[in-house]
């Protein structure tokens, strides 16, 4: 791949853009240090591939959050302990910021921040309307959102950026064990195929809910995206339902939250265009320079 760093006022915003992202998640994160330092999966994994997408991570992490609602006691956990309702962009970018330490950032820095989101799970209990108790600590629950972040991200960069093989899923799922693992999680899948039977395995604990589509109108009236692409809203919206598993749009009543023949070429184009351009201000540009990497490594290197 041909790596690109756009005319200088279109990069210098992109840079500051970038910086702002970061901030805004809520905490200040240095990707270049300690210098040296590996991740919790080295730079020639899918997963820096995918992770260093923006239209992977909005379009993958809004797929994600459907099938976490499809969970009743995800769902609660989520809409009754969150922001979401009240401030959905500072939850996303926290959730974006999280992502991208537990992939880019060094050991040292990932493990601390894990350490923090546990602990800050092991205080979110509840109770559904129908009376059934939960806990954000419970490893069927924590599995779950493991496995539906990881899918979604996935998905998104085979279908809006470049196609994966099944091998390549494979190696994807197989480098999440070690941040699943601190996570507290005990059966995140490690292969497409342990995803698949974790999928079938919960099909009959999911649900259709209003809050699904509270969830949708509220992403309907937020700018979550870049400048350039807040026309394309409602188009990323429905290319997050396209990627669901073929049974969850019936299930949540999103069967014609469906793309337009042109969207989907179109996100193609815009997904392998943000591919190509090095950001020196993003995560995965700033963990290759502390590992010594230039920051286009991961554009002359792809997958």
């Amino acid at each position: 791949m041909t790596a690109i760093r756009l005319p200088r006022l279109l990069q210098a915003n992109l840079e500051r853009g970038a910086r702002e992202l970061l901030e805004a998640g809520g905490s200040r994160v240095d990707f270049e240090r300690p210098a040296g330092e590996p991740a919790l999966v080295g730079p020639d994994s899918v997963s820096w591939q995918v992770f260093r997408n923006p239209i992977a991570l909005i379009v993958g992490g809004i797929t994600a959050v459907l099938l976490e609602l499809a969970e009743p006691r995800v769902r609660h956990g989520v809409w009754d302990h969150t922001t979401f309702r009240t401030d959905p962009l500072r939850r996303m970018r926290r959730t974006g910021l999280a992502a991208m330490v537990t992939v880019y950032g060094a050991r040292s820095t990932a493990e601390a921040m894990i350490g923090g989101v546990g602990r800050m799970h092991a205080r979110v209990t509840g109770e559904t309307p129908a009376g059934t108790a939960y806990a954000a600590s419970d490893p069927e629950l924590l599995d779950w959102v493991q496995a539906t972040a990881s899918y979604g991200f996935l998905e998104a960069y085979s279908a809006y950026v470049r196609p994966l093989s099944r091998a390549d899923k494979d190696r994807y799922y197989g480098e999440g064990r070690a941040a699943a693992a601190l996570y507290g999680t005990t059966g995140a899948p490690r292969s497409l195929d342990e995803l698949e039977a974790q999928f079938a395995a919960m099909r009959p604990k999911l649900e259709r809910s209003e809050i699904v589509q509270e969830f949708l109108d509220i992403l309907a009236r937020t700018d979550f995206l870049p400048p350039g692409l807040k026309p394309f809203r409602s188009m990323f919206l429905r290319a997050a339902v396209e990627i669901l598993p073929n049974w969850a749009p019936p299930m949540l009543g999103l069967e014609t939250w469906r793309l337009k023949a042109w969207e989907r070429p179109l996100l193609r184009l815009i997904g392998r265009f943000m591919d190509a351009i090095v950001v020196e201000a993003t995560p995965a540009s700033a963990a290759c320079r502390r590992l010594g990497l230039p920051s286009d490594y991961l554009q002359r290197r792809p997958l």
